[in-house]
């Protein structure tokens, strides 16, 4: 199982500070939901678009999230957008966010330009004259280290999310709960940030691959990509919110139908793989949890036990959506891609709320068992 702060003992290795103690409670006629969020680089512009539609639904109330990588990035835009605007303030701090992610692209300028409506998408346009560039890329990272090739530490990810995002308001916001993974490097442990200690740095230890960025520090600590520890940590969605419904969007392909075979391909497989084995780990162990429980915990049983037996789980697979794409595009930031995605994501949500809104509140609508059965 995967560590977290509670309600596990605590590695004396790893300091970790008490997450804060529930304090949302629903309002009449809403229904509380948890959100757990995965990392995947570019491809969170498919959970934002899910994010979008999610809080265009006055039904539903988020009373907390647990993020990685991605997932981090899109939880503190939300948080501190309802603090600054509601709704509609999650909604326009996360585009806010991803307008300026595209912006990083070199071929923004000609996408957003009437030429570049008449050519269509820049990355399609230029792939061919890319390709040696990125091949040369490539093979430089693999003998370097980020140490090497970016002495300063640069990392513009960072300057965005200080443009965008008020993280004095994300730690006083007191409309959701949000819990930030990161992997510790020298221990490998999985380290949870609680909101009322969130910083952009902590953010970014989430969302930093090693091969491509030199590990976060943070109060003496090295810190890598949460999404080899926990993408996304499930266990403070359990032991720290008041919510009993759960919904999980994920957006690394589970499975594949083909063996990879080229180079690019296994690298690629390799990545979703990696990246899927916290959450599947998690989501086994919940299920064998509900099992050994069964249809209620027994008198006097930890109220860890209690929180599982009430859990009802459900599951945006945007995995599935974006299995095409390949893990090879989580870099692509052209605004057209991540346009895409958004598009993708808010009608993945529309489908499931068509669905399942019946079920939140009552059942899971999916099936934990599958889990087990993989």
């Amino acid at each position: 199982m995967v560590q977290c702060s509670k309600p596990f003992p605590e590695n004396p290795a790893m300091p970790t500070r008490p997450s804060p103690k529930p304090t949302a409670r629903s309002r009449p006629g809403k229904h509380p939901i948890d959100l757990a969020l995965q990392g995947g680089g570019s491809h969170g512009a498919f959970t934002w678009g899910v994010l979008d539609r999610l809080l265009e639904d006055e039904t539903l109330e988020i009373s907390a999230i647990s993020g990685t990588s991605a997932g981090a990035m899109n939880a503190v835009a939300l948080a501190a957008g309802l603090m600054e605007g509601g709704r509609e303030g999650a909604q326009r701090v996360l585009r806010q966010f991803w307008t300026r992610v595209a912006e990083l692209s070199p071929f923004h300028r000609l996408q957003t330009s009437p030429l570049g409506a008449l050519l269509g998408p820049a990355e399609a346009l230029m792939e061919p004259w890319l390709a040696p560039i990125k091949q040369f890329n490539e093979a430089l990272g693999s003998q370097l280290s980020p140490s090497q090739l970016n002495p300063l530490n640069l990392n513009p990810l960072r300057d965005i999310l200080l443009e965008t995002v008020d993280f004095e308001r994300v730690c006083q916001c007191h409309k959701t709960q949000l819990f930030i993974a990161a992997t510790q490097v020298r221990t490998g442990a999985l380290r949870v940030f609680g909101q009322h200690e969130l910083t952009a740095d902590m953010v970014m230890a989430s969302a930093c691959l090693p091969m491509l960025f030199q590990a976060v520090e943070i109060d003496g600590e090295a810190y890598w990509d949460g999404g080899y520890a926990g993408n996304p940590s499930l266990m403070p969605l359990i032991t720290d919110s008041p919510a009993h419904d759960m919904l999980l969007v994920q957006i690394n392909p589970t499975q594949r139908d083909t063996v990879p075979t080229s180079t690019q391909e296994i690298a690629d497989r390799i990545n979703e793989v990696t990246f899927n084995a916290s959450l599947i780990k998690e989501l086994r162990t919940l299920a064998l949890m509900k099992q050994l429980i069964g249809d209620a915990p027994a008198k006097g049983s930890p109220e860890l036990f209690q929180r599982v037996q009430q859990l009802r789980v459900h599951f945006i697979d945007g995995g599935t959506a974006l299995a095409d794409l390949g893990a090879g595009s989580k870099t692509h930031t052209q605004w057209t891609f991540l346009s895409r995605l958004h598009e993708l994501g808010r009608d993945a949500a529309a489908q499931w709320l068509k669905q399942h809104r019946r079920d939140l509140g009552q059942r899971s609508s999916f099936d934990l068992n599958q889990v087990l059965q993989g």
